[in-house]
Order: C-alpha cells, then structure tokens, then sequence
C-alpha cells in the first residue's frame, strides 16, 4: 500500500492506542511506534477486545474486525519507520521535554502532516522542535478515542491553511468531527474538562457528597455520559495533575490542583490503569 494510505502513532498508551483503532478502521495502515514489549502486548489485547466488542454489538462483522487487527503494525522506533507518512502523530505522556524530543525525531521522518495529541501544553513551544512548523499543529482526542465523536485542532502561530485542510479531512476520515481553536493553554476543552473535575474533587475533599453521588448528579442532572470523578480515573490521575499545574501557571488558582489529587497521585492511586483512584477498576 503507497504511503498516502499508511499512518503513525507514536506512542501505545491509552490514547496512542485509540487512535491506531480509529486509523485501522478508516482504512489506513497503522504504524505503531513503541520500544517497550509488555505495552505493546497490552495495547494490542486492548485493540482486539474493543473489536470484540464491536463485533458482539453488530457494529462489525468477523472479517471486517479481523482486517482492522491485522492493519495495526508494531514498529519498535521512531527511526524504523519510512519517510513521508500523510499523517504521523505523536501520543507521548504531557510532559514537554519528552514531546519535543520525540517530535524531533519524528519530523526527521519528513511526514506530510505531524501533530501532538496534546491536551494543554503549547503548540508554539512543540513547534520549535521541528524543522517545519508550518506542518505541524495539535490534534487533541479524548478518550475512549472510538466512541468520543471530537477532535480539537489545535493552530500553532506557524500552522498552514493547507495543514488544517489536511487534518480536517483526516479527522472526518476516521470519523470525528473537528473544531479549530487558537493556541491558548487548556485550549477549549481541556479548560472546561478540566475546571468541572477539580471541582469535583474540592467537593469530595471537603465531604459534600460521595464520589458515586457528585457523579450521578452529573449523569443525572446535567446528561453527561460519564461523571468527572470517573472520568478522571479514566483520563489518569497523574495526566489530569500535569494539566492541572500547566493550565494553573497560565491562567491562575482557579485550576490549582486539590490536595486529594495531589496525594492519591502519591500513593500509585492513578486510576483506571493502576485498579484504583476514585473508584475501583478491574484489572486489565
């Protein structure tokens, strides 16, 4: 297959993960860039459960979910992989040092368009590590990538008309819907996201209510899909602090991070993929 029908991630946690199946089930031939074994085994069990589950929904059928697997390659380094991707795109933890890194060596690749999944830090600032900023900008998923409908263009001051274009078609390829924002830290929806949760937290913290009942008044009350507590088990504890002290140094106390994030982050309590945070998750 040429490589305008070939992508990458770089990156298979859950987020990078996500977006490989999205990929996969558009069509395109999924790199997926990770050096470490035990995660890649994880992210694969991850992606075949989810076809599983498709298929026991009627939202696939057997051989349609088994060429979705099979279009998902796991590359074990940014350098093995080939030049001039349409699309690769970086899925690393939300610490600056590491995306810039990584993003250096994934512009070497030269691909058409690259982009971070980044949830709050700087497009501008990841911009600086590549040679051609004007290809470059955010593309911020949520998860569960399969079932979230949104992707957030992120312009950097340097992003093209012509790269927008790109991830805008892309993004309705795999089958999202698109919003552009401008480059200000938290963006649009991490800042709302964001401010819902820690909220959240200050109320369990100061013993307003349950973590089950401050959820189900979400639920229940406002239609969200899912209450903040749990969806910050689901995003990680540790991201949403990352975040939280990124969008806190760019936009004042108001999204300063609870004492009770700070110290179940501490204490290994990240959430979903630890077993435990607010709630209690099975082991994957």
């Amino acid at each position: 297959m040429s490589t305008t029908e070939r992508m990458a991630v770089l990156g298979a946690g859950t987020m990078g993960v996500g977006i490989a199946y999205v990929g996969a089930q558009a069509g395109y031939e999924v790199l997926l860039v990770e050096p470490d074994d035990a995660r890649v085994a994880g992210a694969l069990r991850t992606v075949s459960d989810a076809v599983q589950s498709a298929i026991s929904r009627g939202k696939l059928d057997e051989e349609t979910g088994a060429a979705l697997v099979a279009r998902i390659t796991r590359v074990g380094t940014i350098e093995d992989l080939p030049e001039g991707l349409d699309f690769l795109i970086e899925s690393v933890p939300e610490r600056l040092d590491l995306k810039r890194e990584v993003l250096a060596r994934a512009a070497a690749r030269k691909p058409v368009v690259l982009a971070s999944n980044t949830s709050a830090l700087s497009i501008d600032d990841l911009a600086a590590a590549t040679p051609a900023p004007h290809a470059f900008l955010g593309m911020h998923f949520f998860n569960p990538v399969w079932s979230i409908k949104l992707v957030e263009l992120v312009r950097g001051e340097a992003t093209s008309e012509e790269t927008l274009d790109r991830a805008r078609a892309f993004a309705a390829r795999i089958g999202k819907e698109s919003l552009t924002v401008r480059n200000v830290p938290g963006f649009a929806t991490s800042r709302l996201d964001l401010i819902a949760s820690l909220e959240a937290m200050r109320m369990l913290e100061s013993g307003v209510a349950s973590a089950e009942d401050i959820d189900r008044a979400a639920v229940v009350a406002y239609r969200h899909p899912v209450g903040p507590l749990r969806l910050s088990d689901i995003v990680g504890l540790d991201v949403r602090l990352d975040i939280a002290r990124t969008l806190q140094a760019a936009h004042g106390e108001r999204f300063a991070p609870p004492e009770i994030l700070f110290r179940m982050v501490e204490e290994g309590r990240l959430g979903a993929k630890s077993g435990r945070g607010f709630f209690d998750w099975p082991k994957t």
